[in-house]
């Protein structure tokens, strides 16, 4: 291995162990906004969450196509389904294209827990970023760009967060 080669493999490392770190972060940041949501009953698990914010991106999408989002098998997915409606926050309605089929909706309660849950996940990542200097913010914003556009790349559909926001 020639020294640009070993120096590009220690970068890369070096970008990855950044990156999963930053995933556990956040992790434990959206888990504090899950559980800190005052007044609201809050879905039991993160599987759950993660099956609103694909119901959210994706307005009446199919059970079938949550099943494959999720990586998740149906029975899974429909014992989700069964408590985020029992929570109020989810409903289900067949599809206007094949009665065979459902379509997820979130509920106002649902989407109001989500934008609660988002306010204060933006709020702590805002603190965190405003602290930074500019020309981190611009690496940053530049280097999470190139991130997502690989990361879609990668799995296909490309699925943007709703309100998407500058980072300079």
């Amino acid at each position: 291995m020639t020294a640009p080669d070993a120096a590009a493999g220690g970068i890369r490392r070096e970008a990855t162990e950044s990156a999963s770190f930053i995933v556990e972060l956040l992790d434990v940041m959206w888990d504090h906004a899950k559980n800190s949501t005052a007044g609201m009953t809050a879905p039991g698990s993160t599987s759950q969450l993660r099956l609103m914010y694909v119901v959210d991106r994706e307005d009446g999408i199919r059970m079938r196509t949550v099943c494959e989002r999720l990586a998740s098998a149906p029975p899974t997915v429909t014992r989700m389904c069964d408590r985020l409606q029992a929570l109020g926050f989810l409903e289900r309605l067949p599809s206007p294209e094949s009665g065979r089929e459902i379509t997820l909706r979130l509920t106002p309660t649902g989407r109001r827990h989500l934008q609660r849950i988002r306010e204060q996940r933006d709020t702590m990542l805002h603190q965190a970023i405003d602290d930074m200097a500019p020309t981190e913010r611009r690496a940053l914003a530049l280097g999470l760009a190139g991130l997502h556009s690989q990361l879609d790349s990668v799995h296909g559909k490309r699925r943007h967060p709703p309100g998407r926001h500058s980072a300079a």
